[in-house]
C-alpha cells in the first residue's frame, strides 16, 4: 500500500519524480562563465595615481608624527605602538589638544596600513591630518 515514484510495468500513469539534470546543467555552465569571468573583472581596472610635485615645506616645531613601516609596523614618535595604535591615539593628551597629526608612510606599506592609521588618527579626533611625502623637483613623464 505504498505510493509509487514511477511507473509500473504494465500500468499507465505519470512520473513523479523532477528531473534536476537539465537545471544541474544549467548551474554548471553558470559556475564555468562566472570562474572565467571574475579574475578579468579584477584585474581589468588600471589605475595610475596621480603624482605630485611638493615643494620641501619645513615642520615648524617638533610636531606628532606617525610613521608606517614597509613591514606594517607604527611608530608614534619613538614609541612602537603596531598592537595598540587606536588607543594610543586617543589617550595621547597632546594629540587631543592639538589635533593634528602627521603620518609617514613608506613608499612600500601596504595601503590597507596607511588606511588603519587614518582611519585611527580620525576616530582619535584629528582634524589636521598630513600626509608627508618627499618632495620632487620634476615629475617624471
Amino acid at each position: 500500500m505504498g505510493l509509487s515514484t514511477g511507473k509500473r510495468e504494465g500500468q499507465g500513469g505519470s512520473i513523479r519524480e523532477i528531473n534536476v539534470t537539465p537545471m544541474v546543467d544549467v548551474m554548471l555552465v553558470l559556475l564555468i562563465v562566472f570562474m572565467v569571468a571574475a579574475p578579468l573583472l579584477a584585474t581589468g581596472l588600471n589605475v595610475k595615481l596621480p603624482e605630485v610635485q611638493a615643494t620641501n615645506t619645513p615642520i615648524k616645531d617638533a610636531k606628532l608624527v606617525l610613521t608606517v613601516t614597509k613591514d606594517e609596523k607604527f611608530i608614534f614618535g619613538e614609541t612602537d605602538v603596531t598592537h595598540n595604535l587606536e588607543e594610543v591615539l586617543q589617550t595621547n593628551p597632546r594629540l587631543q589638544q592639538e589635533r593634528e597629526l602627521y603620518i609617514r608612510g613608506d613608499r612600500d606599506a601596504r595601503y590597507g596600513a596607511v588606511a588603519r592609521a587614518v582611519a585611527a588618527a580620525r576616530v582619535a579626533g584629528v582634524s589636521s591630518l598630513n600626509l608627508m611625502v618627499d618632495p620632487q623637483a620634476e615629475i617624471p613623464k
